[in-house]
């Protein structure tokens, strides 16, 4: 797990534990709201209902729950039948009868507790006592209910937080992932122009200290120049595609055989200094005229003539074919290299993807530059033998392109007989 994975996880993470407690705080609070006004009003319920009845009932039949008493004598009263032992309270009784202010308390006698209410009625001393139990287990289940209601409103919103977290980490990871992939993107661009521009620079610098003619070198530093060129049409096309999703550009007519000319002119030092041989073929009588892109194509004619530089030995060949049709446009470039795997075959298209031909980007960037044009791409060969890969792009339709004897698709020219100095397949 990398750097930048651990602390997505950890923002995530405390995004999640901050939703989730700011919600369980708002339960809390809203719960506790609950509790008290329920109680409230579970306190103003018993006591009125405790005074209508002390105002009203009599003693021989009082509500359940309810017992009444009439002062008799000092320190002795008349209950209802059933009346607890602990009932009543004299004490208040006796104070009402002597002309006290009306009581209203709430005691615990015998283990139990009664609100009790002590009056005078018709100039007698009364007094109404209420069993609070059922209103204790009103209260515990009131508990219990919210206690409840809490814990699975903290399970909501540990998932809540938990979506809203990763709702608010994916731009970060998609940035930091956008950012990664530039990256990796402009290391892998900017190094076949770069090397390119390095080979030309140090065989022109090897032309002058042999006094070559300036007819010679002006020819080389035009090719510098056009390589330089090129490297800034790929960091300009980089910064673009890092700020948008795809690339925002018009696409204009362009002649695949004259782009393959001129990627392979500019290869052609560093070719001939690793010992192999480029060629250039043309079939079809259609000009191979494509609509695209002309910086992203000629990408992908040099990222697979790098490819195919990379994984050919001295003495080898590379053949760049060219194809017309009227309704596609195949460039195919071979090679009598290493060869690959043809199970590999799909796999080298994948980024960071390991294999006998390459462990990298430039296939993959390849693939998605010509998906972008409407076009496919696809690799053939064998361990050992060589290796082609194959584009096939639409044809720009033009009014004097008409070949009805043109046929397509052209069949592949027969792969080169293995040479003795054929490589073993190698993973760089």
């Amino acid at each position: 797990m990398d750097h930048d994975h651990r602390l997505l996880l950890q923002a995530r993470r405390r995004l999640t534990v901050q939703v989730a407690g700011a919600i369980s705080a708002v339960l809390a609070i809203f719960g506790a709201v609950v509790f008290c006004v329920g109680l409230h009003d579970q306190h103003s319920s018993s006591r009125r209902e405790l005074a209508s009845i002390a105002q009203r009932a009599t003693l021989d039949n009082p509500p359940p729950c309810v017992w009444l008493f009439s002062w008799s004598s000092p320190g002795a009263a008349r209950g209802s039948p059933g009346a607890p032992a602990a009932l009543p309270l004299a004490s208040a009784l006796d104070q009402v009868a002597a002309g006290g202010r009306e009581r209203v308390e709430e005691v615990t006698a015998g283990g139990r507790t009664y609100l009790v209410h002590t009056l005078r009625r018709g100039g007698v001393a009364v007094q109404a006592a209420m069993d609070l139990h059922a209103q204790a287990s009103e209260r515990s289940r009131l508990l219990h209910t919210l206690i409840v209601s809490e814990l699975a409103g903290l399970l909501a919103a540990l998932l809540i937080g938990q979506i809203v977290a990763r709702r608010a980490i994916a731009p970060l990871g998609q940035a930091l992932a956008r950012q990664r992939r530039f990256a990796a993107d402009l290391s892998h661009e900017l190094r076949t122009p770069l090397t390119r521009l390095h080979t030309r620079a140090q065989l022109l610098a090897r032309r002058l200290r042999r006094g070559t003619e300036p007819a010679v070198l002006a020819d080389e530093v035009d090719r510098l120049v056009a390589s330089s060129k090129e490297l800034g049409e790929v960091v300009e096309d980089l910064l673009l595609s890092a700020r948008f999703a795809q690339l925002d550009r018009t696409f204009h007519p362009v002649d695949l055989a004259e782009l393959a000319a001129d990627q392979i002119a500019l290869e052609q030092a560093r070719a001939h200094s690793l010992g192999i041989r480029i060629e250039q073929r043309c079939r079809g009588t259609a000009g191979p005229v494509v609509s695209g892109v002309p910086s992203a194509l000629r990408r992908v004619i040099s990222a697979l003539i790098d490819n195919a530089l990379r994984h050919t030995g001295a003495g080898g060949h590379v053949w760049v074919t060219v194809s017309g049709g009227p309704k596609l446009v195949e460039l195919v470039v071979r090679d009598d290299g290493v060869g690959l795997d043809p199970g590999d075959s799909e796999r080298l298209f994948v980024r960071y993807a390991s294999g006998n031909r390459g462990f990298g980007l430039g296939l993959a960037l390849v693939r998605e530059v010509v998906e972008g044009h409407g076009g496919t791409i696809t690799a053939d060969g064998r361990p050992g033998v060589g290796a082609a890969f194959i584009v096939r792009l639409p044809a720009c339709p033009a009014p004097d392109r008409h070949d009805p004897a043109d046929v397509w698709p052209h069949p592949p020219a027969p792969w080169p007989h293995p040479s003795p100095r054929a490589e073993a397949p190698r993973v760089p």
